[in-house]
């Protein structure tokens, strides 16, 4: 599972001796990102589906154009439920307001 994120890292420079490896890190904090910024129910479960997908049907994908993405199956998945949590947070479902949790201003008081 860590092997993408490795590759992450050593896209941006190797550890040096006796130095901390990031990988670890990057592991929680690079699809949380993602999610903050992506941040759309609608869009982050059909990626979340379809990393579903691909994490029980990769042995099927064999010999297929979508091979490769075996690869980041892991990825995609836990990138699809940090989208899909910060869009239930934003009240956004493609772009448009679920208003989920409705506003408290302009409410009068009792």
């Amino acid at each position: 599972m860590t092997e993408v994120y490795q590759l992450v890292t050593d896209t941006y420079g190797v550890p040096s001796y006796q130095e901390a490896n990031p990988t670890l890190l990057n592991t929680v904090t690079f699809p949380l990102m993602f999610g903050i910024m992506f941040g759309d129910l609608g869009h982050g479960s059909i990626l979340t589906f379809f990393a579903i997908f691909l994490v029980y049907g990769h042995h099927t994908l064999k010999g297929t154009i979508l091979e490769p993405l075996g690869y980041l199956r892991y990825t995609l998945l836990s990138m699809g439920l940090f989208a899909s949590y910060s869009g239930w947070l934003y009240n956004d479902f493609f772009s448009l307001p679920l208003n989920l949790f409705p506003s408290c201003y302009g409410l009068e008081d009792r």
